[in-house]
């Protein structure tokens, strides 16, 4: 029986999953992303403050077709899907950039567990996808609960102390990535571990904006206020 060449193999089974595949924004069959959804990426910047007053810029709201997509990235695996999105955090990222000269991109942390679980880290796989160098300057100290169901004030009391910085800066400015931003706790802990390094935040970038963040969103594009 004559053998199978590695790169058929890999043909067939790359042809094989996209016949199983569905649009992950519509659930069209045998695409893993339709040209209609593939549309509706297209960066829709919404831009936000945390608590503590940092200015947020994301790509997208949370929802509808993006939502879907990012949820397929980050509960199912699909990596494929960080091609896409990484398209639409590069503007916005390119446009945060303007902001200082010499700015690193620093990805928030994954926690041990989501690392475990997935086996990659979002942020910095949607930097990879975005083009963007990753400088990896923050790590988690100590564990937290799942931040999903809880309110913004057991939000900021889980996250706080939870990072600490790996190097030191002397005021180098940073931009911060993230996924997705709810609260803005998780991005101002950050902040606060790089600050006491040394190193000067200057903004924040993420892919999505929840709606809670997305609804009272007008132009408050800016640095963040002490």
């Amino acid at each position: 029986m004559p053998s199978i060449s590695p790169v058929r193999a890999l043909g067939e089974e790359l042809l094989s999953f996209l016949l199983a595949a569905c649009c992950a924004g519509c659930q069209q069959p045998e695409t893993l992303l339709c040209a209609d959804c593939l549309d509706e990426l297209r960066p829709r910047p919404v831009s936000v403050r945390t608590p503590a007053g940092l200015a947020v810029r994301a790509a997208l709201p949370f929802e509808s077709v993006a939502a879907r997509c990012i949820r397929r990235l980050k509960d199912d695996g699909e990596t494929l899907l960080a091609r896409p999105l990484g398209r639409a955090l590069a503007v916005t990222l390119h446009e945060a950039h303007a902001e200082a000269d010499g700015m690193l991109t620093v990805p928030v942390p994954t926690s041990r567990s989501s690392f475990r679980r997935r086996g990659y880290r979002v942020p910095e796989l949607l930097l990879r996808r975005a083009g963007a160098p990753a400088t990896r300057l923050l790590s988690v100290a100590r564990a937290g609960a799942d931040q999903r169901d809880l309110d913004a004030t057991q939000r900021a009391h889980n996250v706080h102390g939870r990072m600490r910085s790996v190097g030191s800066g002397l005021g180098q400015p940073v931009v911060l990535v993230d996924d997705i931003v709810t609260t803005g706790s998780t991005l101002d802990e950050a902040a606060r571990a790089l600050d006491a390094a040394g190193f000067r935040v200057v903004t924040a970038v993420t892919l999505a904006a929840t709606p809670r963040h997305s609804e009272r969103t007008v132009n408050t594009w800016g640095t963040r206020s002490k």
